[in-house]
């Protein structure tokens, strides 16, 4: 399990994150209101048991977050995150589910899903999660931030594409696929903030993408980390 908590400093930096909600499960969306209700800078706008309309609930209800279930009827929330891409490129979705097969993870991510938490781990890793992803990084249990690095085999019939990253760089794009946050990765090579996003803009610059969630994707479908 990927424990992604950040320092109290840290807390106190942020604004409040007002977050959307979609899961058919009544008694976890409840659940998942009592535990955003816990922190002072989580705000939940919204539990709603269906996507179907989460382009409109996203012009009238401004969030900074979505947390959203794979298996509800009417929509999955694969086809959701589509929806959400094809309004929004950067609005993070956390995909929140009891699904950690290679196909739905697979599936979500290349929708362009920002993270991807198991449900099990809900209470643990959500609040941070939420936080990552709002600075930047693409918070992912550890289990699955693991499987999505082996789902993919090697390709041996195209030529792996040289993208020319330093080390640093490939360090700081697996600590991206990792699920941390700019600050995070500041503190783990022990470089400043501004030096992180300075690496960020190259990393971005040679994998040709506008988002850590591209980026993240793009290193896991070429396995570039």
């Amino acid at each position: 399990m990927n424990n992604l908590s950040l320092p109290v400093t840290d807390y106190l930096e942020m604004e409040t994150a007002n977050i959307l909600l979609y899961d058919d499960n009544e008694a976890l969306r409840i659940s998942m209101e009592a535990l955003i209700s816990e922190s002072v800078d989580l705000n939940l706008l919204g539990a709603m048991h269906t996507p179907q309309n989460v382009v409109s609930d996203i012009q009238t209800l401004h969030p900074d977050v979505i947390l959203m279930d794979i298996d509800m009827p009417g929509m999955n929330g694969v086809e959701a995150v589509k929806n959400i891409r094809a309004y929004d490129e950067k609005l993070p979705v956390i995909m929140l589910t009891v699904f950690d097969d290679n196909e739905n993870i697979f599936n979500a991510i290349c929708a362009g899903a920002s993270g991807y938490i198991l449900k099990r781990y809900a209470s643990e890793e959500i609040p941070s999660a939420i936080r990552t992803v709002m600075s930047g990084g693409a918070p992912m249990t550890g289990s699955v931030a693991r499987k999505v690095l082996q789902m993919l085999p090697t390709a041996k019939s195209e030529e792996q594409e040289d993208y020319k990253l330093s080390k640093r760089e490939t360090e700081l794009l697996q600590l991206l696929v990792n699920g941390f946050s700019y600050k995070m990765i500041g503190y783990e090579l022990n470089i400043s903030l501004d030096t992180v996003r300075s690496h960020i803009k190259k990393i971005y610059d040679k994998l040709h993408v506008h988002s850590a969630t591209e980026a993240v994707s793009l290193a896991i479908k070429k396995r570039i980390v």
